[in-house]
């Protein structure tokens, strides 16, 4: 397909906004409906958890490609520089490779709305609760894994939304659901308001949780982890560090070694570093036809893996060919037009499925790197670069740790970034860690995200000469989505993005 035809493709839902179908708020779920009892309370939990990986009806149909978590990466990594477009595709996640969004792309406007679907589902239930007497800790729990849920939404819909806070608490943030009587028609908060709410959700959800239902579950743990990745894109140095270490120090989970690595991501319900995931089974493996590895894995059969680890993150782990986090970067046998790629396998390997696992949501390497990246911008390089070493000598750098000494011509925040972009690749954090830090995104390098790109283009020996705005400044306004046409045309008050 000629990049010609694909743009017509891809704008032309623009000439039909005004007969998409509305989209309701869910009413699968009220306070008539659930029982307030224990048993009702988790049945309508699971339900909420449920949305994060169900294929839901939206707008009318149901699209094998629509799932929050497929989302959810693909939204974050594949407009980042650690993935490559290997061929043009109508799929709409190729907005993100191009930053040529658009109101009425499907993706975002699914991710929006199953968004608000889950934050209302758990609005009900913690209504519900209240009219429970006495709750014992068991009910505490459940209400804590709402507000928790609540939290995690509004915080994921503010990072694709909004401008980072770390630019502009006063911008426009999202539309904050607290309640299932919120009217349709509201305004979108301030970025410090919804930060402010996503917090105050956190830290009452951390109160409530003190039981353990498994890392499928929320956790008072994972309320803090939350907190932590909260604070730090706030910039509170001092908070994240609090936060991080209460999850280091809670002594529920480990880094781990060399050899547990390699089988951690297909393994992450029983990982002890994983703090949450979103639980798949067999009968979950959507295989090609929308699983979130079909897209940047195959073994011949399993799915397009027309999507790739990037020159520019292979060149920053180059000089570590014994990093154990190589093996999640695997060579294509098959060359694309010519071109050596590498297939990305953190979404493969559950049961030994090229299709399945149970994406991680945080986890505890994270926290060490939140701690590093707080200590490093507070001036305590030593502490930063100790947090760091933690994490290398983990992951096969036994011999190449810092030891206090920053690498020559490198700041402390530079040092910790670069481990950030190495450890936490395709896990949905590098466009927020360069935006957030006001750095700029560099993708001058082969792929389909350079626009008017030709086959007799194709050179990876050296930087495509003559393509433009492939440096991404922070301040650029494609950083952020626009507001899905949904909400613009059925709530007048939510003014979309420039």
């Amino acid at each position: 397909m000629t990049t010609r035809i694909l743009l017509i493709i891809l704008t032309f839902p623009l000439l039909f906004g005004s007969c998409l179908k509305d989209v309701n708020p869910s009413d699968s779920l009220t306070t008539g409906t659930i029982t307030q009892t224990t048993q009702g309370m988790r049945q309508a939990l699971n339900g909420a958890y449920a949305l994060f990986k169900d294929h839901v009806e939206f707008n009318g149909t149901t699209d094998l490609n629509n799932m929050y978590l497929r989302q959810y990466f693909q939204m974050s990594d594949f407009a980042s520089d650690d993935i490559v477009c290997a061929q043009t595709t109508t799929d709409p996640l190729y907005y993100s490779f191009s930053l040529n969004h658009t109101p009425t792309q499907t993706n975002s406007r699914y991710f929006w709305y199953i968004s608000y679907k889950i934050i209302n589902d758990v609005n009900t239930v913690i209504e519900a609760a209240e009219g429970v007497q006495n709750p014992d800790a068991t009910m505490k729990q459940l209400i804590g894994e709402c507000y928790f849920l609540r939290a995690f939404c509004h915080f994921n819909l503010a990072k694709f939304y909004a401008r980072p806070y770390t630019q502009d608490p006063a911008a426009p943030g999202i539309i904050l659901r607290t309640s299932s009587a919120d009217p349709s028609s509201k305004a979108r908060s301030t970025v410090a308001e919804v930060y402010a709410s996503i917090i105050a959700d956190a830290e009452k959800g951390a109160g409530l949780m003190a039981e353990q239902r498994g890392v499928q579950y929320a956790s008072q743990e994972a309320a803090w982890a939350l907190l932590s990745r909260a604070y730090l894109y706030k910039g509170n140095n001092d908070s994240t560090i609090y936060y991080s270490n209460k999850v280091i120090n809670s002594n529920r989970f480990s880094l781990t070694d060399t050899t547990a690595f390699r089988t951690m991501f297909a393994n992450a319900v029983g990982s002890r570093e994983t703090i949450l995931c979103v639980a798949f089974t067999t009968v979950d493996d959507y295989g090609k036809a929308g699983s979130i590895a079909s897209m940047i894995y195959s073994d011949g059969n399993s799915g397009w893996g027309e999507e790739f680890a990037s020159q520019s993150l292979r060149d920053t782990m180059s000089a570590y060919p014994q990093d154990v986090r190589w093996s999640y970067i695997v060579k294509n046998p098959e060359k694309k037009n010519g071109i050596e790629t590498y297939y990305i396998m953190k979404f493969s390997g559950q049961g030994g499925s090229p299709t399945l696992s149970s994406p991680i949501l945080f986890r505890l390497a994270e926290m060490y790197l939140n701690k590093a990246e707080a200590e490093a911008k507070a001036g305590n390089t030593a502490a930063a670069l100790a947090d760091v070493d933690m994490i290398r000598k983990n992951r096969g750098l036994q011999g190449a740790l810092y030891n206090g000494q920053l690498p020559a011509g490198k700041t402390a925040l530079q040092t910790v970034l670069k481990e950030r972009r190495m450890e936490l690749a395709f896990e949905g954090h590098r466009t927020f860690d360069v935006y957030r830090n006001k750095l700029n995104l560099d993708r001058t390098y082969w792929g389909y995200h350079l626009p008017g790109l030709k086959e007799s283009d194709i050179d990876l020996s050296k930087k495509p000469a003559g393509y433009t705005n492939m440096v991404i400044a922070p301040d650029n306004k494609r950083v952020v989505y626009f507001i899905p046409i949904d909400e613009i045309q059925t709530n007048k008050l939510c003014a979309q993005n420039p």
